[in-house]
């Protein structure tokens, strides 16, 4: 996506709709509170300010003329008005920070709530929709609040003082005025001119890229031990440095263009030190203008300049804000839409029944590019077991997913319980960050099951003497770096036996376990009538399914008895694996 102008109405649009419902919806008492009492923090910080002001010329001017008495009266002023201004400005920073800090937990809990929803994590991940979805809640909500607090104040303190200090300056010089609004203007145009869309467009860049490396970096410690065993330091050292170098080269770019602009604002803003004092000179000089006074309209002149200079004084902060604002914006329409299945928008649709079951369900990739199961039809009573075999790369964890609802891609009708009554298991098993006891709940971990019932699973899956090896239940560990891969398949099994859900799909989910364990496990869930789907490669699991689905790879399919399926396939039937337990 490529950023828009800093002063389209698109991108104005884009920004009120992510801010207005905090300021509109059921946080909106407490935010108008805070900004209220922001608001009035400004006002007598404002006051105190004209106030320093006026008593800095004053003790200037008493010097000049070498009036001790009104000297000290205005230094007693002077410090009282500080004694006051201080507390004041720091009670504002505060307020500011805690109403920012405020509007980023809303925002970032009502994004959370809409990624974890309907499983749209799962579904922006497998599509090149939008880019780090996980970067933009985590730090791109944090700069939208806080920069959009930012920029609110200093409009309304800027509107603030420019009427303040305005007052002061034309009742001072008239000719100072005129000059402050053509100097503003001028200086005005020539930022949003010369720096406005290379700014907004490499601060975008800089943004992906950047998180395109953090995303690089994570992958590699996700994945440290498989690019371990392969050896694989080179090419991934040589991929992150790839990376690294788009961001190098955008970043460069970016800091010659910042230069540019920070050149323009040093001068710009330096030039205002001597011009107040050119354009009143001949007035002090002839004496028609106090010495103090000039100190003065010099401090108001630099104040309603800063006021009426917002843009150019804040030029980069705002490039760098309007990119974030397109981010945001793009992930949070992203929730808000149900993600599509592909140009056709069709989708496999799903139903409650007591039964699974597939009625002319086509399966496709999510973008649609290939159909890898063609009108599929098949019924799985309650208590019985479907075994999908076929080559690799035909569509059988693609089918599971679709079973399962992970995926919608495609048409037809899936009937199968609902999502509390099934259960997924993967090849390579999710291992929380939490507890022995977090993980055998996982993924309901408000049950309440005692030890005994937790143990008597682990005992079930071969793992009865993991509670005491590892410390206890309670016991935080990196599970997925003490456990082998067979035990954390054996430890989902045990997930699976606790929650006793009435479909179990399960993909490749014994692939690290010997014949007969894996033989244990299926056991466990035949005794429980458990229906079950699966991918396998071994024979021996025909015992365990009443029918069999064989994928083709070209988007056909046959489903057979495990009987037919062994006389096509010239397969003996196995015997009993033999187990102690």
């Amino acid at each position: 996506m490529k950023p828009v102008s800093l002063f389209s109405q698109h991108l104005w649009r884009r920004f009120w709709a992510i801010a207005s419902p905090y300021w509109r919806g059921e946080q909106r008492l407490r935010a108008w509170g805070l900004l209220l009492v922001l608001v009035l923090l400004m006002l007598a910080e404002t006051r105190l300010a004209v106030m320093l002001n006026a008593q800095t010329g004053e003790f200037t001017s008493a010097l000049a003329g070498g009036d001790r008495d009104r000297f000290w009266t205005a230094i007693r002023t002077c410090l009282l008005v500080l004694a006051v201004f201080v507390p004041v400005h720091a009670l504002y920073y505060y307020a500011r920070d805690y109403m920012g800090i405020h509007w980023r937990r809303w925002l970032t809990y009502r994004l959370l709530g809409r990624y974890f929803a309907r499983r749209r994590y799962y579904r922006l991940g497998i599509s090149d929709e939008i880019d780090n979805p996980d970067q933009r809640i985590a730090e791109d909500v944090n700069v939208f609040t806080q920069r959009s607090l930012f920029f609110l104040l200093i409009v309304i303190g800027s509107l603030m003082q420019l009427v303040a200090f305005s007052h002061v300056l034309w009742s001072i010089s008239p000719k100072l005025v005129y000059f402050l609004a053509a100097y503003a203007t001028v200086g005005t145009a020539l930022a949003v001119g010369v720096f406005g869309m290379p700014l907004m467009r490499l601060n975008f860049l800089q943004l992906r890229r950047e998180a395109n490396l953090r995303y690089g970096l994570v992958r590699v410690r996700e994945n440290a031990e498989s690019i371990a065993f392969y050896g694989g330091e080179a090419p991934e050292l040589q991929q992150i440095k790839g990376t690294f170098a788009a961001a190098y080269a955008n970043y460069r770019r970016l800091i010659r263009k910042q230069f540019g602009l920070n050149f323009f604002q040093q001068a710009y803003s330096q030039l205002t030190v001597v011009l107040p004092s050119i354009i009143i000179a001949d007035a002090v000089l002839s004496g028609e203008v106090e010495v103090g006074r000039a100190i003065q309209a010099a401090g108001a002149f630099a104040v309603v300049l800063s006021a009426v200079s917002l843009i150019v004084e804040n030029f980069e902060s705002l490039s760098r804000f309007a990119a974030g604002i397109d981010r945001l914006d793009t992930l949070a329409r992203a929730l808000e839409s149900e993600p599509g299945a592909g140009p056709s928008e069709r989708r496999i649709r799903s139903s409650d029944g007591s039964t699974l079951a597939a009625r002319h369900v086509t399966v496709e990739t999510p973008q649609g590019e290939q159909t890898l199961v063609t009108d599929l039809n098949f019924e799985l009573p309650t208590g019985g077991g479907l075994l999908i075999v076929g080559p690799s790369g035909c569509g059988k964890s693609s089918l599971l997913r679709a079973i399962s609802g992970l995926w919608n891609s495609g048409e037809g009708e899936i009937q199968r319980p609902p999502d509390i009554d099934t259960l997924f298991l993967p090849q390579r098993p999710y291992m929380q960050i939490g507890s022995l006891r977090s993980q055998l709940l996982y993924p309901r971990p408000n049950r309440d099951v005692d030890d005994a019932h937790l143990a008597e699973a682990l005992e079930a899956v071969q793992l009865g003497g993991l509670i005491e090896r590892c410390g206890g239940l309670d016991q935080e560990l990196d599970w997925s770096r003490v456990l082998s891969i067979g035990e954390q398949q054996r430890l989902a099994f045990a997930r699976l036996l606790l929650i006793n859900p009435r479909v179990a799909i399960l993909d490749e989910a014994t692939s690290a376990l010997d014949s007969a364990n894996e033989a244990v496990l299926y056991r466990r869930l035949r005794e429980r009538n458990t229906t079950i789907v699966s991918i396998a490669h071994r024979e021996s699991l025909l015992t365990y399914h009443t029918q069999v689905l064989e994928l083709t790879g070209d988007g056909g399919w046959r489903l057979l008895t495990p009987d037919e399926f062994r006389r096509r396939n010239d397969v003996d039937t196995p015997a009993p694996a033999v187990v102690v337990v």
